[in-house]
């Protein structure tokens, strides 16, 4: 396997984002692991990493939130617990409770929710919910950090006896400050704290008539401060009883020390599992900063395809001076292996190869990267850059002498697997002699199948780039009118220097440009200006094509809403037609009654009257009749053309399924099919029941139509309930 060169991590600013992912870490522990991370190689590791941080930057947008994973560090317990009789401190005992409550919170939340968070899940093996830890801490250390009073009988013992040897000390303080008050023995303020123990504050006058120890006196002597003969004797003794708690404070410490040292290898293990969560969650955290995702990973081959590609450090950097940070489309696959990028000086050229790189050093890290969510990547063995000035003061070596000692390193190393990023390639050298050797080089690496993307201003290379069919111009775009870059790069095209029109932008006299141009080859200064007029013209037609395409969209929309106006219109006509059509049908029906009915008052005769109405109701009917069956003509039409539909989808479909069931065999045996069953053909939609099956093939009614299918072409969908 191969490996990223730390020249490769320092050219590329890798270490800047490690400092800005380490951020934001919530432990110290982490932090530091945060800044020792570096690229992999091994594929399925990567892919393993990569996953793992989506899911957790895909917790943030969701209401199943991983839960909190800060934890305390016990890489010294670790060495503590390794040593014979040794015995942890208390605090250490709280920590080792609170990492392991933390991980059974984790535990328990990453098993509910394995389908969510699956690569998580993966990470928790080999730990289990454990309780038997925090119970035992609970046991003898309260939520104070104070070892408990039942810790043992003997402590228990211990603390009730200085429990009540303080009373006494208190209380025979007090007989003792009232005696010598009323003796008028005691300064004004009474009494005070010496070494931690309250003593009188005698008048000096009177220190021979208190019965007692002196422990001092103030700065003027006028006091002098005496412990009482009889507190002083309970005072050595709690001295005594204080000394033994300890001690058994320290056994029970030690008992405790013992039980852990079983558990060094879970607890180990459980930190190397809370110290991987917090990495994974400050890449999730970064990505959510710069707003990076998973692309797709093509693992079986190098196809790279960058949309939208932003330079991370740049991007920050840009934000927080509010300027706009200018996006890159970069694709690299076995059709065009090497990019040859042209173009001016302060076009974008070097950040499109630092972008490049340092997006495939993260991707290798595991870390999400800023990119449009269809774009693609892979993974290479090897990537090597030579990017920069690289003068080497320390070997005395010049420019051009160290860059091909890195070429030397790159012949060496170069490969299928390798991606190489070459900035300003072959110059520190005589152009003609620089750009014959540099063209060499460029075979050699395009012979090794390598894949990479190199910068320069030599003719001869982008004429190279246009023989080799694997190696592809390209050109960051520069407006010709301005003479400013846009920074956007162009595939397939060389790009020009705009050398004389740059220096004459920047105000050199037009007789010292002449002059330039005629001491130059007129076939260069032919090429340069037939690449610069071809970059003039793609300008132009981009700029046509977008304005058409702007026009055509307000054609589209202005169609559609012409058709949509029109749609609405053909209603309205219609419920216009069927309302006048309506009102005429009642104007006539009206006419006939009206008639009726005046004969009705004319003869008075009711037999005519109800003939000649039940004439128009039958009349009406009639008409009512021919009208139901015109819509049932019409709906019919339409059933047998959904039919004809239906029937031409499931031919494609057993085309299909004869093509896949010669290409795979089945994977599972298929349930027997029974009439009455609900069913449907493999990657169709329509589900029907089984009227009938007669030598392997079953009639399907899907309600509006029949068809006979085969039955190796039907899925069951629902089995028939057995009749009871």
């Amino acid at each position: 396997m191969g490996q990223i060169p730390t020249k490769t991590l320092e050219d590329l600013e890798y270490p800047e984002v490690l400092r800005q992912y380490a951020d934001f870490a919530i432990t110290p522990l982490g932090k530091t692991a945060c800044l020792g991370i570096v690229p992999e190689v091994d594929k399925e590791l990567i892919l393993d990493q990569l996953q793992a941080v989506s899911e957790f930057r895909a917790s943030f947008d969701n209401e199943n939130r991983i839960p909190n994973h800060g934890f305390e560090s016990l890489t010294e317990v670790f060495a503590l617990l390794k040593i014979e009789n040794s015995v942890l401190e208390m605090h250490t005992f709280s920590n080792i409770a609170a990492n392991t409550e933390i991980t059974n919170t984790l535990l328990a939340f990453l098993k509910k929710f394995q389908t969510y968070y699956p690569t998580l899940y993966n990470r928790s093996e080999g730990l289990t919910i454990e309780k038997e830890i925090k119970s035992s801490v609970d046991s003898v250390i309260d939520r104070f950090g104070e070892v408990r009073d039942n810790a043992s009988e003997s402590l228990y013992s211990i603390r009730k006896k200085i429990q009540q040897l303080r009373g006494k000390i208190s209380s025979s303080f007090n007989k003792a400050l009232s005696q010598y008050q009323n003796a008028d023995y005691l300064d004004d303020i009474r009494e005070s704290i010496v070494d931690n123990r309250r003593v009188l504050a005698v008048k000096a006058m009177h220190r021979r008539k208190v019965k007692g120890t002196i422990m001092g006196s103030s700065k003027t002597g006028s006091i002098v401060f005496i412990e009482p003969e009889t507190t002083h004797a309970q005072t050595q003794e709690l001295q005594n009883l204080l000394f033994e708690e300890g001690e058994e404070i320290k056994k029970i410490l030690s008992q405790l020390t013992d039980f852990f040292r079983p558990y060094l290898p879970y607890l180990e293990l459980q930190q190397a599992f809370l110290l991987e969560l917090d990495l994974i969650y400050a890449k999730a955290r970064y990505a959510q900063e710069i707003k990076g995702l998973l692309p797709e990973m093509v693992m079986d081959s190098h196809e790279m395809d960058f949309k939208n590609a932003y330079h991370p450090l740049l991007l920050q950097a840009h934000k927080l001076e509010g300027k706009v940070t200018h996006p890159q489309d970069i694709r690299l696959d076995a059709a065009h292996r090497i990019i040859v990028i042209s173009g001016p000086n302060a076009g974008g050229k070097s950040i499109t190869l630092k972008t490049v790189g340092l997006l495939q050093l993260m991707l290798q890290s595991g870390m999400l990267i800023p990119v449009h969510e269809r774009s693609k990547a892979c993974l290479f063995d090897r990537i090597l850059t030579d990017i920069g000035d690289n003068q080497s003061i320390e070997n005395h070596l010049s420019t051009y002498s160290y860059r091909l000692k890195n070429m030397k390193y790159f012949l060496r190393k170069c490969d299928s697997n390798t991606l190489f990023l070459i900035d300003e390639f072959g110059t520190g050298s005589d152009p003609e002699l620089g750009g014959a050797l540099a063209e060499v080089i460029l075979e050699d690496f395009y012979e090794r199948e390598a894949y990479g993307l190199i910068t320069t201003h030599y003719a001869n290379l982008k004429v190279l780039a246009t023989e080799l069919p694997a190696m592809i111009n390209a050109n960051m775009q520069f407006d010709n009118r301005t003479l400013e870059p846009v920074f956007k790069l162009i595939l397939g095209e060389a790009g020009s220097s705009f050398t004389f029109e740059v220096a004459q932008k920047n105000g050199l006299p037009f007789n010292l440009i002449n002059r330039a141009k005629k001491k130059i080859e007129r076939g260069k200064v032919r090429f340069d200006a037939t690449i610069a007029k071809l970059q003039k013209e793609r300008s132009q037609m981009q700029k046509t094509g977008q304005s058409l395409k702007e026009k055509e969209s307000k054609a589209e929309q202005e169609g559609d809403r012409m058709a949509e106006m029109n749609a609405k219109l053909k209603t309205k006509l219609v419920s216009y037609q069927e309302l006048f059509n309506h009102n005429q049908r009642m104007i006539v029906l009206g006419n006939k009654l009206n008639d009726v009915a005046e004969r009705f008052f004319e003869n008075n005769k009711k037999r005519p009257l109800i003939s000649e109405l039940l004439k128009l109701v039958e009349s009406e009917n009639a008409k009512r009749k021919r009208k139901t069956a015109a819509l049932a003509k019409k709906e019919r039409e339409e059933k047998k053309k959904l039919a004809e539909e239906v029937t031409k989808e499931i031919a494609l479909v057993r085309k299909e399924k004869k093509k896949k069931a010669k290409k795979t065999p089945p994977q599972k045996p298929k349930p027997k099919l029974n009439v009455g069953d609900l069913v449907r053909m493999f990657d169709g939609r329509s589900i029907g029941s089984i009227d009938t099956i007669e030598k392997n093939k079953a009639i399907v009614n899907y309600g509006v139509f029949t068809t006979q299918v085969n039955l190796e072409l039907l899925e069951l969908v629902e089995a028939a309930k057995p009749a009871k």
